[in-house]
């Protein structure tokens, strides 16, 4: 008995064997709420979260507000005055910046109306030219990064600009602009607050945890619900999103500040005020400029999905593409897409590595050389741009936006290659997409769909308590029997067959690439550099190759899974070993194992922490992507959370929905934390 306790795979052996003998003894037709839990008062949940949502809008809080344009008052609520206030405020701000790359009157009338804009032809603020903006992603790229940025940077703009992408690009610049700063004001105010007190750090905790793992499609369904449609709703739902990471980077950043910095600013005198302002977030500036780039990635990634809602620019305009299996087209579309979240996450990076020079001691021309070479080539490029108009009204201008249909195009060379590849590929393709959905995803999906609720629940809470005791039995249980107690018992167990299968196959490929690439530094070197670049990508982008191939199936969207969560599991598994300390690694050679006994007993179990954590964020990277997937046809949760949002009283289903997904990311997380956890003080390295 002392020896089963002791092994913990006995235990887990035994688990499956009580687990498989319940899945043989609950019989589907007569197993009751054993076999599904009958419908129940927890059914009732969406209604309820539905009506106490329109209560909220509509009922909750009357007052009288008077409309100075038709010299009216009529009754409205403060949540809706609230939400029209913000709405256009918002609205406003995209707009602007908008208005200032492109050109147009809508600020102009904000201030004054439609009938002086009509007769007053001035009264529009002129289109930041292209050339202006690409020579000053040179400027800004060589300030913090050097010559390599800089390039980078510069080119990406301008194949923007020449491949007829720049109008919708500079739309999803100023949703993005607007999106940022938003996000990392809120971030930075709550970590703050969190920071101080331990209580609201408690409570702040597990609703950045909820939202963090809500799938992105929820956040749409209640924004739409409280703030209608168009660019400022997609713009709000974004900062919903992008929002908890730099909470909890902020909160990282200020807990890592060291003791005698904070005594050494007590000491000088300090108030509360400048202590925060003056000594710790100056010090925690690596760690939080780090969250201005997760916002930043976060809100690109939100940049197509936010178009379901009407958020114009690159997003919307793939979607579009998509829908029409126009390949061609989605194909720049995404690169111009991948180019904005390259450039950005590579500037925003170097931002936070570069190193503030606070004793310099330079002449203003100097100190603002790149301010005054911007300004200098906004100047001349603005100047060129308007004799050009005026020398040839007639003309398009190149020098201001280049028009889509004026720009270079390579669709019809793409569409070409689609065709050719379908064609020269398409029975062995078939083979492959027929062999994998009837002799593999098929028999899966039918096994999983033949768990009972009991057998299942008692599964998860035996792996719980296997792993890390009564407390994480109790937890994880309870995440589980949430979904349990709704009627979206079948859907959620689809959504965990096809994440189980990308996660068996990420972790497969990840932690052996990483493994492989771990053995050399320049292949180590080369991945991590690949692993950028992937992860910069939104993820709807790696939908499009999937469906030229595989068209609509569950393959497809498992495809798609497994290229965007094989990520992390790469990234973990080489860092993970890269950060085995040197000398044990010597310690092993001088005691005579070979590379390959080295690998296996030293240097995997020591990396295995840390390899658990990239298996971590591999489930949670399946997760969304999952969801995603619903947009090319999976019958799983994600399906059901898209079609909430074309229902007039999806908003209680859509929510309760996402708090389903988020329970499965949850439970998982919090099993790999705590096997992690339990690793790390095995191995003295906690």
């Amino acid at each position: 008995m002392q020896y089963f306790t002791q092994h913990k795979w006995l235990q887990f052996i035994a688990l499956l064997a009580v687990f498989f003998a319940f899945i043989m003894a609950i019989d589907p037709v007569t197993g009751g709420n054993l076999w599904r839990l009958q419908e129940n008062i927890f059914w009732l949940l969406p209604d309820a979260v539905n009506d106490g949502l329109k209560y909220l809008i509509n009922d909750f809080w009357v007052v009288d507000i008077y409309d100075a344009e038709l010299d009216l008052t009529e009754e409205s609520t403060m949540m809706k005055e609230f939400t029209r206030t913000l709405s256009g405020v918002v609205l406003f701000c995209i707009n602007l910046i908008r208005e200032l790359l492109l050109g147009g009157v809508k600020t102009v009338v904000a201030f004054t109306s439609w009938d002086f804009v009509s007769e007053n032809e001035w009264a529009r603020i002129p289109a930041l030219p292209w050339t202006a903006v690409a020579a000053g992603a040179f400027l800004i790229g060589h300030y913090l990064g050097g010559r390599n940025l800089s390039i980078l940077a510069g080119t990406s703009i301008i194949y923007i600009a020449v491949f007829g992408q720049w109008t919708p690009a500079m739309q999803t610049l100023s949703f993005v602009l607007v999106a940022v700063p938003l996000s990392v004001f809120l971030g930075l105010v709550l970590g703050i607050c969190a920071y101080k007190s331990k209580t609201f750090e408690s409570i702040l905790a597990p609703l950045l945890n909820v939202a963090q793992s809500m799938p992105h499609f929820s956040y749409l369904i209640p924004v739409v619900v409280f703030f209608g449609i168009g660019d400022h709703a997609g713009a709000i739902s974004t900062v919903i999103f992008a929002t908890p990471p730099m909470i909890r980077l902020t909160i990282l950043g200020l807990k890592k500040v060291s003791p005698e910095v904070l005594e050494a600013g007590m000491m000088s005198g300090c108030s509360p005020r400048q202590l925060m302002f003056k000594v710790l977030i100056p010090t925690a500036r690596h760690d939080i400029l780090i969250g201005v780039n997760q916002v930043i990635m976060q809100c690109l990634a939100m940049a197509v999905i936010a178009s379901f809602i009407g958020a114009r620019g690159l997003g919307y305009d793939l979607l579009v593409s998509l829908n029409t299996l126009n390949i061609g087209e989605a194909l720049e579309l995404g690169v111009s897409i991948v180019l904005i979240a390259v450039v950005l996450d590579k500037l925003s990076l170097a931002w936070a590595n570069k190193q503030a020079d606070y004793f310099a001691d330079l002449p203003f021309h100097l100190h603002h050389k790149y301010s005054l070479a911007f300004l200098g080539i906004l100047i001349f490029t603005s100047v060129i741009a308007y004799v050009a108009s005026v020398l040839f009204p007639d003309k398009s201008n190149y020098l201001y936006v280049i028009a889509e249909s004026q720009g270079f195009t390579t669709k019809d060379f793409w569409d070409f290659i689609v065709d050719w590849i379908i064609t020269n590929s398409y029975q062995s393709v078939q083979s492959f997409n027929f062999f994998m959905i009837t002799s593999i995803l098929m028999p899966m999906k039918e096994a999983y769909l033949a768990m009972p609720v009991a057998a299942t629940l008692f599964l998860v809470a035996g792996i719980g308590f296997i792993i890390g005791g009564l407390r994480s039995a109790i937890i994880v249980t309870a995440f589980i029997a949430f979904i349990a107690l709704t009627p979206w018992w079948d859907r959620a167990l689809i959504t965990a067959y096809m994440v189980t299968f990308a996660v068996i196959i990420s972790v497969i490929i990840g932690c052996t690439v990483g493994v492989l690439c771990s053995r050399n530094k320049q292949a180590t070197k080369v991945m991590l550099l690949i692993c950028d670049t992937f992860q910069t990508f939104p993820s709807f982008v790696y939908l499009i190759p999937v469906i030229m191939l595989f068209g609509v199936s569950d393959l497809s969207v498992l495809i798609a899974v497994i290229v965007y969560a094989t990520i992390p599991a790469t990234r973990y598994t080489v860092e993970g070993l890269r950060n085995v300390p040197q000398s044990l690694q010597e310690a092993g050679s001088m005691s005579g194992v070979n590379r390959m006994q080295r690998l296996f007993h030293i240097e995997l179990p020591l990396a295995f922490p840390h390899i658990l954590l990239g298996i971590n964020q591999t489930v949670i990277f399946s997760l969304f992507m999952v969801i995603i997937g619903a947009f090319i046809g999976t019958d799983d949760l994600g399906q059901l959370i898209m079609q909430s949002l074309s229902q007039a009283n999806g908003m209680g289903q859509g929510i309760v929905l996402g708090l389903c997904v988020a329970f499965i990311g949850l439970a998982a997380d919090h099993l790999i934390h705590t096997w992690a956890q339990q690793r790390k003080k095995a191995l003295g390295i906690a």
